[in-house]
């Protein structure tokens, strides 16, 4: 399931990175040029809207301010691990290593539980469970050390210039990058079908001893018929606020939308619906805002 990027691929980067550079100078994209008052009234700090149809930035603010990422940390750690080949089925163990995290956090995850690397996958990318994720990183060749060298060189092979991590679950605040770089990291995560399968599953129960314990997906959206979700990762933290990724298919077109740092438990999935919302309502056309 290695990601190989290819010519054309490459070609398409350097694109994006021209475009996203133009939009964050301020220069607009041939297209209707839209009135600042039909633009979305959007709450998160830092914000990119992404269409890859066109390879064209439809709004950013602040898109180019690296800032801590908490949980969309876990689509870099779901990359590098599947980039390692390990067996999928192989069993892992728990351990009370997987407990001490960067800040303290509840886990159903019990000492002595043991999942598959699939299963982990599975939780750490949909209901962004911190042990699982830590168990992953522990379990990678070469360990913890050798998985975030891992995750920085991807990070640099994506051209994420702004982006540096220390581990694997995003508690740290240490963990950083911008809008625009994870972007990058969003569209490299939708070519892996795993990553696409459980980032979108609404729930899933895993045996923790003796006993079946179910799992529901951080994001609300992906369980509502109205949104076509390909890739999404939540995150949070003090320090990052509330942070949301996706990809989703609008109007047919694919678009990526980056939300970081909105305060208040609603208002990414709030300024996710509004950038829906917008863009079904003539946004798909609009010039490079920036802000």
């Amino acid at each position: 399931m290695r990601a190989s990027m290819s010519c054309g691929s490459a070609g398409r980067s350097r694109l994006f990175a021209t475009v996203v550079a133009l939009a964050l100078a301020g220069v607009g994209v041939t297209a209707p040029v839209h009135a600042r008052s039909a633009e979305p009234k959007l709450r998160s700090n830092s914000v990119l809207v992404f269409d890859r149809s066109t390879d064209a930035v439809l709004y950013a603010r602040r898109a180019d301010v690296a800032a801590p990422i908490a949980s969309i940390t876990k689509l870099m750690t779901a990359l590098v691990v599947l980039d390692a080949h390990q067996p999928l089925d192989e069993s892992i163990e728990i351990s009370a290593a997987d407990h001490e995290l960067p800040k303290p956090q509840p886990s159903r995850l019990a000492v002595g539980t043991v999942l598959s690397r699939a299963d982990l996958l599975h939780l750490a990318l949909m209901a962004s469970e911190n042990t699982a994720a830590h168990a992953l990183g522990r379990s990678y060749p070469g360990g913890m050390p050798a998985l975030v060298a891992a995750m920085n060189a991807r990070a640099a092979a994506l051209g994420m210039t702004s982006a540096h991590f220390v581990e694997p679950t995003g508690l740290s605040s240490q963990n950083v990058a911008s809008a625009a770089d994870l972007s990058k990291l969003v569209m490299a995560a939708s070519k892996y079908p795993v990553i696409r399968e459980y980032s979108t599953d609404p729930h899933y129960a895993v045996r923790v001893r003796r006993r079946l314990v179910e799992f529901h997906n951080t994001d609300r959206l992906v369980a509502n018929p109205g949104w076509d979700i390909v890739v999404q990762k939540t995150g949070y933290i003090a320090e990052a606020g509330r942070c949301l990724v996706m990809e989703a298919v609008i109007e047919g077109r694919s678009v990526v939308i980056v939300l970081l740092d909105s305060f208040g438990k609603f208002t990414r999935l709030a300024d996710a619906k509004r950038v829906k919302t917008w863009m079904e309502n003539g946004g798909l056309n609009a010039r490079v805002s920036m802000r």
